[in-house]
C-alpha cells in the first residue's frame, strides 16, 4: 500500500473534504480522538473542512459536533447541503425529479427482478415492504414506490433527495454497472454499500459537483482542495480535487481516481494527511 507521505500536497490548502462511512469514521461509527483532535486543528489554521457523505441530514449527529466556521455538509452524495448549525436545515436541495425517479424504478424492475426500492424525501425515508432499511423510521409510509413518488399535483411533494434500490442476490458491482447500462442517461447511480444497494440521484448530481459550487462561492479554486473517500460515490470528488487520498480499506474505483492513498479508517487515515498538511504551513 503506498503511504500517505507519498503524494504531493497543494502548495496551499484551504479546504479539506472528507466522506465519513469508511473514510473519517472508524468501523464502529465514531471519531477518533486522533481525528477529532486533526479537524479542530485544520480549522484553527483556517482550513474549511467540509463533511461529504451519501448520508441524508438527520444521520449527521455524529460529526455536527465537529463542523465549525461554515457548518456547511454536502448530503445524500451532493443532492442538499445542510446546515449543521441549525440541526441539519436544508439550505440547497438539487433534487430528482419525479418522473425520471420513476422512469428508473420501472427500469430496475425490468432489468433485476427482485428489486425493492426507498425513496428518501427532504422530509425523511419511506420504502417498499421488501426493502431492507438500514435504521427502521417509525414515520415511514411502507407502499410501493409508485405510490411512495406518486403526487396528486405536479411540485405538490416534498423534493425527492435520492431513490434507494436494493437487491437481495446480485453482487454490489454487478447491479450498480446493470443499472448504469440500462438507466444512465436518466439519472445518476452510484453506491457506497457493501451490499447491492444503489443510490439514484438527479442526472449530474454528484459529491463533486456540489463540492465544486460551494467552492466556487467560497473562491476557493481545485488544486486548493485535498479529498478522502473510499467507495464509488467518492470517484468523482476525488478525480475532481487537486490531491485526493482513498483509504488503505477503499474500493477499487476510489483508488484509481485518488492521487494517493492513506491508511484505513481505523487507522486515522485521514487524521494522518492533516497532520501532513498541518506541519508543511
Amino acid at each position: 500500500m503506498t503511504s500517505a507521505t507519498d503524494p504531493p500536497l497543494p502548495a496551499l490548502t484551504r479546504l479539506i473534504a472528507t466522506d465519513l462511512d469508511g473514510t473519517l469514521l472508524r468501523d464502529d461509527k465514531t471519531l477518533s480522538d486522533r481525528t477529532i483532535a486533526a479537524l479542530a486543528a485544520a480549522e484553527k489554521a483556517g482550513i474549511e473542512v467540509f463533511f461529504v457523505t451519501g448520508r441524508p441530514a438527520r444521520w449527521m449527529d455524529v460529526v455536527s459536533a465537529h463542523v465549525h466556521g461554515h457548518g456547511m455538509a454536502i448530503c445524500a452524495n451532493g443532492a442538499a447541503v445542510a446546515d449543521l448549525h441549525a440541526d441539519g436545515r436544508l439550505v440547497e436541495v438539487r433534487p430528482l425529479e419525479r418522473g425520471a425517479a420513476l422512469d428508473a424504478v420501472r427500469i430496475l424492475r425490468d432489468a433485476a427482478p427482485g428489486t425493492s426500492f426507498a425513496v428518501e424525501l427532504t422530509t425523511g425515508i419511506h420504502y417498499e415492504p421488501a426493502y431492507p432499511p438500514f435504521h427502521l423510521d417509525p414515520g415511514a409510509t411502507v407502499a410501493v414506490a409508485e405510490k411512495l413518488l406518486h403526487e396528486e399535483e405536479p411540485g405538490s411533494g416534498a423534493p425527492v433527495l435520492k431513490v434507494l434500490a436494493h437487491h437481495p442476490e446480485m453482487t454490489p458491482d454487478g447491479f450498480l454497472t446493470l443499472a448504469r447500462e440500462a438507466a444512465g442517461e436518466i439519472a445518476s447511480f452510484t453506491r457506497s454499500s457493501p451490499t447491492a444497494l444503489l443510490e439514484i440521484a438527479g442526472l449530474g448530481v454528484s459529491k463533486a459537483g456540489t463540492l465544486a459550487a460551494c467552492c466556487a462561492e467560497r473562491g476557493i479554486a481545485p488544486a486548493e482542495v485535498v479529498a478522502f473517500g473510499d467507495m464509488p460515490n467518492d470517484v468523482e470528488m476525488l478525480s475532481w480535487a487537486g490531491a485526493s487520498f482513498a483509504m488503505g480499506n477503499a474500493h477499487p474505483a476510489a483508488l484509481a481516481a485518488a492521487t494517493g492513498v492513506t491508511l484505513t479508517n481505523n487507522e486515522d487515515g485521514v487524521a494522518i494527511v492533516i497532520e501532513r498538511i498541518l506541519a508543511g504551513r
